[in-house]
């Protein structure tokens, strides 16, 4: 898939995720990778700074199968940019689908 693309949206992803519960790095990256190919190198650059503009706070809890977890959770200004980002990925979404449903219904592409 296009790298623009995944840049793209990948930011949506991570706020729409961590919307429904607190999520630390790895376990966002294992369960985006399940459906978008990503590097883990991708996610910590990103969730650091939606932490640093305010998006998602921060706390650690210790793991049993190593060091103590870094759990991201969205804050009321994270999910209404979550909030605010949807929309646009919608009213962006629908106007590309009504393109391409007049690209296909309309041309021949021989």
């Amino acid at each position: 898939m296009n790298t623009q693309f995944k840049k793209g949206v990948l930011e949506l992803c991570v706020l729409v995720m961590a919307g429904q519960k607190d999520y630390y790095g790895y376990e966002l990256v294992n369960m985006i990778s399940d459906n978008i190919q990503i590097s883990e190198g991708t996610i910590y650059p990103l969730l650091r700074r939606l932490t640093q503009e305010g998006y998602f706070s921060t706390y650690l809890m210790e793991s049993n199968e190593g060091p103590p977890r870094k759990y991201y959770r969205l804050t009321e200004q994270g999910k209404a940019y979550r909030d605010t980002l949807v929309a646009e990925w919608i009213s962006f979404t629908n106007g590309v689908n009504r393109i391409m449903e007049t690209f296909f219904k309309g041309e021949d592409r021989s």
